[in-house]
C-alpha cells in the first residue's frame, strides 16, 4: 500500500484562500477617501491637460517651472517711495526683498486673482494714462451781419430864400450792406473769421440841403421900390435936374407907389 501523498504543509481542509487586496481590507472611510481622492485627481489632471491644449492652440505657451519656489532665484523687490501726506515726511520702503516672499513670475494672476500686466499699478489700483490726448472740436459755419451805410449831403444855393437859411429839399435815407464771415471755433472759442462776400443791399439816398441867398432890405429903403430907394423929403434920380435931398441910382423898379415921382413915363421903372 502506497503512503498517501502530502499536497502541502496543511491538510486539504486548512489550506489557505486568495488574500483579499487592500482596497477590500480598508475600512470604510478609507475607502470614500481614496474615492475622493481618485475624483480629484483625474479632475485637477483634467483642468491642467485643457489649459495646456487651450494655451498651444492660442500661440501663448505655457510657462515653465523648474523646481520648487525655494529653489529659484529670487529678485529683490523696490517699493516705490510713498507720496508725503499733511505735511509729513515721505517714507522709502526698503530696497532689501523679503527672504520669505515668493516671486511672481511674469503674466501669472496676483493674490487678487487679477493677471500682472505692464502699466498697470497692482497696490493702488490706479492705471496711467497712457492714450494720445483728445483731439480739439474744430468747427466752421458762416455768420451773416449787416451794416449802416451813412448817406451823403449835397446843398445847393437858393435865391428864393433869405440868406443862410437852410430847407431840406430830400431827406437822406441810410443804405444797408450784408457782409457774409466764415467763422471758424476750435473748442467753442472762436479762432478765425474770414469775410467771405460784401454787398450793397440798399442803396443810400443823398440829403438835399437848399441855402438862401436872397439879402435882406435895409429899414432905411423905401418898401415901394425894388432896389433900395432911401427914405427921406423927397428923393429925386441921381444926375437929373431935382434937388433932393436924397437921391437914387437907378434903374429902380416901382413895386408900389410912387410916391417920389421918379417914373415918369409910367412904364413901371423908374430912373431908367
Amino acid at each position: 500500500m502506497q503512503p498517501p501523498q502530502n499536497p502541502g504543509p496543511y491538510p486539504p481542509s486548512f489550506a489557505p484562500g486568495p488574500r483579499p487586496n487592500w482596497f477590500r481590507r480598508a475600512s470604510p472611510g478609507r475607502r470614500v477617501a481614496v474615492i475622493l481622492g481618485s475624483v480629484a485627481l483625474s479632475f485637477l489632471l483634467l483642468c491642467c491637460t485643457g489649459g495646456a491644449i487651450v494655451g498651444a492652440l492660442t500661440g501663448e505657451p505655457e510657462p515653465t517651472r523648474t523646481g520648487t519656489a525655494a529653489e529659484e532665484p529670487q529678485q529683490p523687490i523696490v517699493a516705490a517711495p510713498a507720496e508725503p501726506t499733511d505735511g509729513a515726511d515721505a517714507q522709502v520702503a526698503s530696497p532689501i526683498a523679503d527672504p520669505s516672499a515668493t516671486p511672481v513670475p511674469s503674466g501669472a494672476a496676483s493674490p487678487s486673482g487679477a493677471a500682472s500686466s505692464p502699466g498697470v499699478a497692482s497696490s493702488s489700483g490706479a492705471v496711467p494714462s497712457s492714450g494720445a490726448a483728445p483731439s480739439p472740436v474744430v468747427r466752421v459755419r458762416t455768420v451773416t451781419e449787416q451794416t449802416a451805410i451813412k448817406h451823403g449831403e449835397r446843398t445847393v444855393k437858393d435865391p428864393s430864400l433869405a440868406e443862410g437859411k437852410r430847407v431840406v429839399r430830400t431827406k437822406g435815407v441810410n443804405g444797408v450792406r450784408t457782409l457774409t464771415y466764415q467763422v471758424t471755433t476750435t473748442d467753442g472759442v472762436q479762432t478765425a473769421r474770414k469775410l467771405v462776400t460784401s454787398t450793397v443791399t440798399k442803396q443810400p439816398v443823398t440829403e438835399v440841403v437848399a441855402v438862401g441867398t436872397k439879402k435882406p432890405q435895409s429899414s432905411s429903403c423905401d418898401p415901394n421900390y425894388s432896389g433900395c430907394v432911401p427914405v427921406a423929403s423927397d428923393v429925386d434920380c441921381a444926375g437929373g435936374s431935382g434937388n433932393g435931398p436924397a437921391y437914387v441910382n437907378g434903374p429902380v423898379r416901382v413895386v408900389g407907389t410912387d410916391i417920389y415921382d421918379l417914373d415918369r413915363d409910367g412904364d413901371g421903372t423908374a430912373c431908367d
